[in-house]
C-alpha cells in the first residue's frame, strides 16, 4: 500500500464529517415566502426566550414565519455581526421596533443603538430637536446608559424612550423641579430648592411611589439641592427650611430606598460661612468609591465655594479644597482619566486637577489663559463643564469647547499632562441661545439652551436614522 494512502482516505472521511456537522448546523428559514439560511450559533445570540430560539428547535419540515422578510434580513445582520447593517436606513425605526418586540430581540436593537463606542465627539451634528409640553424651559435634564432621556421643565416631567419616539409627560406636585436623576427608564428622582422632600417618580404609571425627607433638628421640612447616585446608592443633598443646617443623605437602590447612613451633616451657628454651603453637585467616583460634593456661595466678598471626596465607609471626608481665587462655576469628575475639571467662574478658562496630585496646596492646572483668574469679570457664569469617556466638554455661551488629554506616553507623578482644544465639528452654532444644560447618553449628546422649550439631539451621522 502506498505510504500516503491511509492518510487520504483519513482526509476524505474528515471533510465528510465536516460537511455533515455543518449541514447539521445550517438552519433554514421561509419568512413571508423568501427562505433565509444561517446557523444555530447565529439564532442562540438572540436568547433563549426568543422566538429565534424556537426557530433552532424545530425539526423536520421548513419553519415558516409570516413576517415581513426585508425587516427579518435586517434583524438577522443584527444577530450576525451585533450592528445594524446600513440598509437599515431606508426602514422607519418604529418599524424595526416593533419587528424586534416581536421576535424578541428588542435588546439587542437598544444596544447596536445605545453603543458608547460609536460616540465620536469630533463628527457630532444635530439629527432632531425633542418639543417639551408648555412654555417652560428646561431646568433639568438625566439621561440612562441606552439613551432615553427626562426633562424637568417648571412642574412637569417629559421622557423620551431609547429611540425618541415615544414621548410621555407627567405633571408633578413641584412648582419648579431643579433637580432630577433618571434611576431606570421609568423611574426618576425629583426634587426642588422651594418644596420639601425627594419624591421617586414613575413616569409610565404617573404617579410618586416614594417621598424621602431628611429629619433635620429645627424639623423645618428638607429641600434638595442636588442628587446623585452609584449602582448601589442614591445620594441627595438637603437643606432645611431655615437653611440653617445641611447634610446628604445615602440610600438603598437595591433595599427599596432605605436609609443607608448620613455624612457632611452641618448645624450653622452664627458667621460660618463655609458650613453654610449645602452640596448643589454631586458625582459618584466608582474607581475610587468615592463621593464628590460640591457647593459655592456669593458673598459679599466674592465666590468661594468647596470640594470634598467622601469615603462613605467612615463617613468622613478623606480631601478637600476650598475655592477663593477663581471658584468653580462647575465642576466635573472624569473617572477614566483620573482627573477633576472645572470651569473657573472669573475666568471661564477650564483647569484641571490629577488625582495622583491632589494633596497639592493647589492641585489645579490652568488649560487656557490663566492670567483671567485674577479677573473680576465672571466670563465663566453659566458656563457648564461635563465629561463622557475620555473627553470633556465645556460650554461657554451658545457655543461648546471640547478638551481631549495628548497621550505622550506615561506622564510622571508631578508632571504637568497636555490637553488640546478640538473642534466638535457642527455642533457649535454662535447664532443660538445659551447652553444651559449638557448630557450624555448612549451614543448621543442632549443640549438645552435658554429660553428654548425643546432639546437638541445630537450625534453622529452614520449611527442616526
Amino acid at each position: 500500500m502506498p505510504p500516503c494512502a491511509g492518510s487520504t482516505l483519513l482526509s476524505s472521511g474528515y471533510q465528510q464529517n465536516l460537511q455533515d456537522s455543518t449541514v447539521s448546523n445550517m438552519v433554514t428559514i421561509d419568512v413571508g415566502g423568501q427562505l433565509f439560511q444561517t446557523t444555530k450559533q447565529t439564532l442562540s445570540q438572540a436568547g433563549s426566550k426568543s422566538l429565534f430560539s424556537k426557530l433552532v428547535n424545530s425539526y423536520g419540515s421548513i419553519p415558516f414565519v409570516d413576517r415581513d422578510p426585508e425587516l427579518f434580513s435586517i434583524l438577522l445582520s443584527l444577530l450576525r455581526t451585533g450592528n445594524l447593517p446600513s440598509r437599515a436606513k431606508a426602514f422607519d425605526i418604529q418599524d424595526l421596533i416593533f419587528e424586534s418586540q416581536f421576535y424578541g430581540v428588542e435588546q439587542l436593537l437598544i444596544n447596536s443603538q445605545s453603543n458608547p463606542s460609536q460616540f465620536d465627539p469630533f463628527n457630532l451634528e444635530k439629527s432632531m430637536v425633542l418639543p417639551l409640553n408648555g412654555r417652560d424651559s428646561p431646568a433639568s435634564i438625566s439621561t440612562t446608559q441606552f439613551g432615553s432621556v427626562h426633562v424637568a421643565h417648571g412642574s412637569k416631567v417629559s421622557s423620551f424612550d431609547w429611540a425618541l419616539q415615544r414621548k410621555s409627560t407627567i405633571l408633578t406636585q413641584f412648582s419648579a423641579i431643579d433637580s432630577l436623576l433618571a434611576l431606570s427608564s421609568n423611574i426618576v428622582a425629583a426634587g426642588a430648592t422651594d418644596f420639601s422632600g425627594l419624591q421617586i417618580l414613575d413616569v409610565d404609571k404617573g404617579f410618586v411611589t416614594q417621598t424621602l425627607n431628611w429629619e433635620n433638628v429645627t424639623r423645618s421640612g428638607s429641600t434638595v439641592q442636588a442628587i446623585g447616585s452609584s449602582d448601589e446608592y442614591l445620594f441627595t443633598s438637603f437643606e432645611s427650611g431655615r437653611r440653617n443646617s445641611n447634610c446628604i443623605m445615602v440610600y438603598d437602590l437595591r433595599d427599596d430606598f432605605r436609609p443607608v447612613t448620613e455624612i457632611g451633616h452641618y448645624e450653622i451657628f452664627g458667621a460660618e460661612l463655609d458650613s453654610a454651603i449645602p452640596a448643589t453637585k454631586l458625582r459618584w467616583i466608582p474607581g475610587h468609591n468615592l463621593l464628590m460634593s460640591a457647593g459655592s456661595h456669593s458673598g459679599p466678598s466674592g465666590v468661594s465655594g468647596t470640594i470634598k471626596f467622601w469615603d462613605l465607609r467612615s463617613g468622613n471626608a478623606v480631601w478637600e479644597v476650598k475655592e477663593k481665587v477663581d471658584c468653580f462655576s462647575d465642576v466635573t469628575i472624569s473617572d477614566s482619566m483620573s482627573a477633576m475639571f472645572k470651569v473657573g467662574v472669573h475666568s471661564g478658562e477650564v483647569f484641571y486637577a490629577d488625582f495622583r496630585n491632589i494633596d497639592a496646596e493647589n492641585p489645579w492646572v490652568c488649560l487656557g489663559d490663566e492670567r483671567k483668574s485674577l479677573n473680576k469679570k465672571k466670563e465663566g457664569v453659566g458656563c457648564k463643564i461635563e465629561s463622557h469617556g475620555n473627553q470633556v466638554f465645556c460650554s461657554k455661551g451658545s457655543s461648546i469647547e471640547l478638551w481631549s488629554e495628548v497621550l505622550i506616553g506615561s506622564a510622571k507623578e508631578g508632571e504637568d499632562r497636555i490637553f488640546r482644544k478640538n473642534s466638535m465639528g457642527r455642533a457649535n452654532d454662535t447664532s443660538a441661545n445659551k447652553i444651559t444644560h449638557m448630557s450624555f447618553g448612549g451614543n448621543k449628546m442632549f443640549v438645552t439652551r435658554k429660553d428654548q422649550q425643546f432639546v437638541e439631539v445630537w450625534q453622529n451621522s452614520v449611527t442616526r436614522f
